[in-house]
C-alpha cells in the first residue's frame, strides 16, 4: 500500500529510546513490554480524533505492536476500518516498523462459514481484514479460540497455508490450553510454520495460565505469551478503589465486567494491591502491569485505553523497578482468594 502523500504525523524521533522489546519466542521477532490492543474504545461509536491519538502516543513512546481482531467493534470490523483510516492519515508511512495482528475465531458474518475455525472462514475473514486496514499482510495471524468441532490439523493447515500466501508473516493462537497449544504447537512444527505466540488472559487475579502450566510450557518450549485483560477490565487501576463510578465500563458495558463481581472483599484486595503500588512509588496500573512481566516468560502486557493519558501511565513500567521476593509473596497473600 503506497502512503505517500499521508504525512501530517511524524513521530517522535526519540520512540525507541525507552521501550524494552522482548523477542517473542524461538523467532526473529521482538514485541515491545507494552502493546496496544483495540478490543475497545475504536468502535464506529468512539472518537476518531481521540483512537488517532491514542495511536500516536503509543507509537511515539516505542509501543509498536497493534493488535486487533476481526470481530472487534461495535460493529464487528470497526476497529479495523478506524485502524486502517488511522494508518492513510499519516501512521502508514511507519507500516515497516509496526508488528500489527488481527485474529479470527469468533462469530463474524452470517450463515456456517462465519465463525470458528474452517478453512474457508479464517481465510475469507483475514482477506476481509486486510481490505478494512489498506494493508497486503498483518505481522501475526491468530486463530482466536478453539474450535471442538473442525479438526485441529484443518485450522493449523490453514494457518501455514495463510503464511505461504504472504498474508500473514507469523502465526498465534489466542484462548488455547496448555494441551490445546501442544497439540497445535506439534502439528505447526511438523509444517515449519513459524507459529511464535499464545494470547491468553492473564493478570493477579487471574492465573490461569500458571494453573494450567501454559505459562511455563511456552517458555520451555519457545513460544510467546502476550497478555491481555492485564487490568481485569480496569479493576487493577485506581477507578474502583472506592466503590464503582458513574463512567465505569460496569456501567456503560456490562458484558465483560459485571458489577456483582466487584464486591467487597475485592474491593479490599484493589485497595491493599494499591497501598503496596504506592509504597514501591508506582500506580497500581503500573504494578499489575510490571507483575505480567516480572520472571521474562510472557513477552509482552496488552493494555487497552480510552484515552492518550493512560497509555502514557501504562508505558512507565518500563522505568520501573523489579520486585523483591517480600512483595511477590505480599502480593500472593493479597490476591489467594482470586487464583
Amino acid at each position: 500500500m503506497n502512503y505517500a502523500g499521508h504525512e501530517h504525523y511524524t513521530a517522535a524521533e526519540n520512540r525507541y529510546e525507552t521501550m524494552k522489546y522482548n523477542r517473542c519466542g524461538r523467532s526473529g521477532l521482538k514485541l515491545p513490554a507494552v502493546s496496544l490492543g483495540l478490543w475497545h474504545n475504536f468502535g464506529s461509536n468512539a472518537d476518531f480524533d481521540n483512537m488517532t491519538a491514542m495511536c500516536h502516543t503509543a507509537f511515539d513512546n516505542g509501543i509498536t505492536h497493534f493488535d486487533l481482531a476481526n470481530n472487534y467493534g461495535p460493529i464487528a470490523g470497526a476497529a479495523e476500518e478506524n485502524f486502517g483510516r488511522i494508518l492513510q492519515k499519516g501512521m502508514g508511512q511507519y507500516r515497516d516498523e509496526m508488528v500489527i495482528s488481527t485474529k479470527a475465531g469468533y462469530d463474524m458474518w452470517q450463515g456456517p462459514y462465519g465463525d470458528f475455525g474452517s478453512k474457508k472462514y479464517l481465510v475469507a475473514s483475514l482477506d476481509q481484514s486486510l481490505k478494512r486496514m489498506g494493508l497486503e499482510y498483518v505481522d501475526i495471524f491468530y486463530h482466536h479460540r478453539p474450535d471442538p468441532e473442525t479438526p485441529l490439523e484443518e485450522t493449523m493447515l490453514a494457518l501455514d497455508g495463510i503464511v505461504r500466501s504472504g498474508k500473514a508473516l507469523y502465526v498465534g493462537i489466542s484462548n488455547y490450553n496448555k494441551e490445546q497449544t501442544e497439540e497445535a504447537a506439534k502439528i505447526l512444527k511438523e509444517l515449519r510454520t513459524p507459529f511464535i505466540i499464545n494470547q491468553r488472559r492473564y493478570s493477579m487475579l487471574d492465573r490461569s495460565i500458571e494453573k494450567d502450566g501454559l505459562k511455563s510450557y511456552a517458555a520451555k518450549n519457545g513460544i510467546g505469551i502476550i497478555a491481555f485483560c492485564p487490568l481485569e477490565q480496569g479493576l487493577l487501576t485506581d477507578k474502583y478503589l472506592h466503590g464503582i463510578p458513574s463512567d465505569s465500563r460496569v456501567r456503560t458495558d456490562g458484558r465483560f465486567l459485571q458489577e456483582s463481581s466487584i464486591t467487597e472483599e475485592k474491593i479490599k484486595q484493589i485497595q491493599a494491591l494499591h497501598d503496596l503500588a504506592a509504597a514501591r512509588g508506582e500506580t497500581l496500573a503500573q504494578m499489575a502491569l510490571s507483575w505480567i512481566l516480572r520472571d521474562g516468560e510472557v513477552t509482552s502486557v496488552l493494555i487497552g485505553a480510552s484515552r492518550p493519558s493512560q497509555i502514557l501511565d501504562n508505558v512507565g513500567i518500563v522505568k520501573g523497578a523489579g520486585f523483591t521476593e517480600e512483595e511477590l509473596r505480599t502480593i500472593d497473600s493479597i490476591t489467594m482468594g482470586a487464583v
